[in-house]
């Protein structure tokens, strides 16, 4: 499939509305729970998005102020979302479970105009608006939209990345337009669909799969309520006929824990994130007679690599580079061999990819190997194109010479009946020896020798954990990304390797 170039004059808000004429009457948005949903059809979610772009600049925002949104899983956060991109003002979403030091120290570096948010958690700098007076907003008469460069920015994101510390990511108004490739490369999405996503708003994943997209397209995007718990959402699935189903790996853990009744409206579900473990991809197989079609990506970029219903990724795989995209495994410099591991890396020139960190060139600068932008992951592409991923680049083991991945000692421990989740990381338990260690969640503690010999039965000798820690919980980040080096960190202190 070929891809036009995004046009010129643009505007992200325009595109992702653009069939709020042609659908006026067809439900946009439901937000989904048992005893009901609130429906939002595309002329009301027009008329709002507009009317409060029209409130904002009344307020006297100009061009290019930035406005923090914390905003929980209500329309107002998308309605305003697409209401500052529409006259060129600069949402930031953030969670509105943030603390008051956490927003402060990114209000920071925002320095926003105004800050939206659906309770009262003071902030550090600039106006507060809060919920009750944005709705007030929408019955404005209707904005125009800014059309312009499709290069300038159009919101900002915050990623954790590797460091912990949340960083902002400029995105522009092209970026929507990019995310047609996923379309096809990914969702196998359909005007007709019913897309419910079981993320919070301020996730890109959430942002742009359960909600720019199916908008962008004219179908329905299908929201869970605040507070809905994970065992709840196969019956959600069940009562609101939804046809596609996307989540993080984690959720679709708890999702398959539940009673999964009969979903004949589903064709299949979507996972981004993290690596979708084997055997959760099994059982969903078993429960719900449909795949799940995983995507990797990146808070910089979306997704990029995918398998889709027309173009299933290979066993252990996690797909194929969207049509369209540029996407290689370099290694000093240059792409490696068919089949050899590399970083994965996407060409400087795609449509979706980043201006840059806010306030950090140095930053964005260092993300690039000549044309490459290099995403801090590693993988190998087969001949055929396929990608297996292999974990982070400082998450990968070395043993005896050999790089392991901790994703294939995870997927092995994984199998066994009493694990409920695992890490793997190389740990370091003397100077200069270091070894795999395998952290496992389970009801109580398994016996090493169980394990070693289960391991043994499923992994070569290089890559079998030596040491096996039983823990409470795996550490995770806010969008549910495992953090292996957290348990490596905190096992080298413990033990006084640090």
């Amino acid at each position: 499939m070929t891809f036009s170039p995004v046009p010129n004059p643009f505007n992200m808000a325009a595109h992702v509305l653009r069939h709020a004429a042609d659908l006026a009457d067809k439900v946009a948005l439901s937000i989904v729970a048992s005893e009901g949903s609130q429906d939002w059809t595309y002329a009301q979610i027009d008329a709002a998005v507009r009317g409060c772009a029209t409130g904002l600049l009344g307020l006297g925002l100009q061009s290019g102020d930035r406005v923090i949104l914390r905003l929980g899983n209500s329309a107002d956060f998308p309605i305003t979302y697409l209401a500052c991109i529409a006259v060129d003002l600069i949402p930031v979403p953030l969670s509105a479970q943030l603390t008051a030091p956490e927003v402060a120290k990114i209000s920071a570096n925002i320095q926003p105009a105004l800050t939206i948010q659906s309770d009262e958690t003071p902030v550090a700098s600039g106006a507060v608006l809060n919920a009750n007076t944005l709705q007030s907003l929408y019955n404005n008469p209707p904005a125009a939209y800014a059309m312009g460069d499709p290069n300038r920015p159009a919101y900002i994101i915050h990623t954790s990345g590797t460091s912990g510390q949340a960083r902002g990511v400029i995105h522009a108004h092209r970026a929507v337009w990019a995310r047609q490739m996923m379309w096809d490369g990914w969702y196998g999405l359909q005007q007709s669909d019913r897309l419910l996503h079981a993320g919070a708003f301020n996730w890109t994943y959430t942002l742009g799969t359960g909600l720019m997209d199916p908008w962008a397209l004219g179908a329905t995007a299908l929201i869970p309520a605040c507070g809905t718990d994970a065992g709840t959402l196969p019956a959600l699935l069940a009562q609101y006929n939804a046809t596609i189903f996307a989540a993080a790996p984690g959720v679709y853990r708890r999702f398959l824990r539940a009673v999964v009744p009969a979903l004949p409206h589903l064709r299949h579900g979507l996972s981004a994130g993290e690596k979708l473990p084997e055997d959760t991809a099994i059982l969903w197989r078993k429960l719900t007679d449909t795949d799940i079609h995983e995507a990797f990506g990146m808070s910089e970029c979306s997704t990029f690599i995918s398998g889709s219903p027309t173009r299933p990724a290979p066993a252990g795989a996690s797909g194929y580079p969207q049509d369209g995209r540029r996407v290689a495994m370099i290694q000093n410099g240059a792409p490696v061999l068919a089949g050899q591991i590399g970083a994965i890396a996407i060409h400087r020139a795609d449509q979706g990819l980043m201006l840059g960190y806010l306030n950090a060139p140095e930053e964005t600068a260092a993300k690039y190997d000549g044309d490459w932008f290099l995403t801090g992951d590693m993988g190998q592409m087969d001949a055929g194109g396929a990608v297996t991923y292999a974990g982070r680049a400082d998450d990968m083991m070395n043993a005896g010479g050999y790089r392991v991945s901790p994703i294939e000692v995870e997927d092995a421990l994984t199998a066994h009946p009493l694990i409920h989740e695992a890490a793997a990381a190389e740990v370091k338990i003397k100077q200069d020896v270091c070894v795999i260690a395998a952290f496992y969640t389970s009801a109580d503690v398994i016996d090493d020798s169980e394990l070693a010999a289960f391991c043994a039965e499923n992994l070569a000798g290089y890559k079998r954990p030596r040491l096996f820690i039983r823990v409470e919980t795996l550490p995770r980040g806010a969008n549910n990304k495992l953090l292996r080096r957290v348990l490596r960190q905190d096992w080298e202190t413990a033990n006084g390797q640090a």
